[in-house]
């Protein structure tokens, strides 16, 4: 069985030697999408009992390990000098670092590396995370798969 839930987060970036508009600094309303599988639950009188996961669960990790840390902050390429060093400038300013160029690709990647181990085998369904899906904007998106 599949369940999937949505959460949205607002963050700025910029692309670095990106051919267009991305490579000014430049913010979105994310959306991710985590989609989990694993066994529907089968304990009478619990909780969570018909499901894979109860949905609130699923969005508190999600929100305490990705959403929690990405929202409101920059999104900086580690190598990104320029824009690093100014944000420095900025009193406690929000700003997260990249080990890569901080696209909705390696961003998908980046989240679906965290949540992974956070997921599996929660609660001993055989639960796995299958994809999480990062909306750049509503027409854009990039998932990332086991």
């Amino acid at each position: 069985m599949q369940i999937t839930t949505r959460l949205e987060f607002d963050a700025g970036h910029r692309i670095p030697h990106h051919k267009s508009q991305c490579r000014n600094l430049h913010g979105h309303r994310y959306a991710m999408e985590i989609t989990l599988s694993g066994n529907i639950i089968e304990l009478d009188g619990a909780s969570d009992n018909g499901m894979v996961m109860d949905f609130s669960d699923v969005k508190a990790i999600a929100k305490r390990c990705v959403v929690d840390v990405w929202d409101h902050a920059f999104l900086v390429y580690k190598d990104d000098t320029v824009v690093l060093e100014f944000l420095r400038s900025l009193p406690d300013h929000k700003t997260v670092i990249f080990n890569q160029v901080p696209t909705a690709e390696n961003m998908a990647a980046e989240a679906f590396r965290i949540l992974k181990a956070e997921y599996h085998d929660t609660y001993g369904t055989q639960l796995q995370l299958e994809r999480v899906r990062l909306y750049e904007t509503p027409n854009s998106w990039a998932d990332a798969l086991s």
